[in-house]
């Protein structure tokens, strides 16, 4: 019998630029500690907060500013399991489920990567059809679903 999974509570954001709508380009981050390692911004929901609250930390921890627009939620929360070279540092955790929010930077808002503790050390703003091509091998099939569902809601 397979033991259950054990998912980390997480929230994470599919960040539009500022000229959204006039152009649709989504940010990614490439990890401070792999390079090459591209992502969206996400983070753990610490105990009694709610998602919407661990978003905005979240973004302020990593990009240095929670300056966004909220424009959509996607409606399940989505699970990846870690690969087994990264469960390993992530115990006692299997992987983590995800409640992913789409949000729009405002016009003023700056990116600071240089944050208390760094997770990221460069960015890019990319089309959506760039993003699976530049993103973690197991993290593709659930960016690929929330960017489908995010574009079938007619935002991206």
């Amino acid at each position: 019998m397979e033991k259950e999974k054990n998912y980390r509570p997480n929230v994470a954001a599919v960040i539009l630029s500022p000229s959204y709508p006039l152009e649709c380009r989504i940010f990614i981050a490439q990890r401070y500690d792999i390079h090459g390692a591209w992502q969206f911004p996400q983070g753990g929901i610490d105990k009694g907060e709610v998602p919407k609250q661990a978003l905005l930390r979240e973004l302020e921890e990593e990009i240095g500013t929670n300056s966004v627009e909220i424009l959509c939620e996607h409606p399940e929360w989505l699970s990846y399991d870690f690969p087994e070279n990264i469960a390993k540092k992530m115990s006692p955790y299997d992987g983590q489920i995800q409640k992913y929010f789409l949000v729009r930077l405002k016009p003023k808002a700056k990116i600071n990567l240089n944050t208390k503790h760094p997770e990221f050390n460069d960015y890019r703003f990319i089309k959506q059809e760039e993003v699976l091509a530049s993103v973690n091998h197991f993290k593709k099939a659930v960016y690929n679903k929330v960017l489908k569902y995010f574009k079938e809601e007619g935002f991206i």
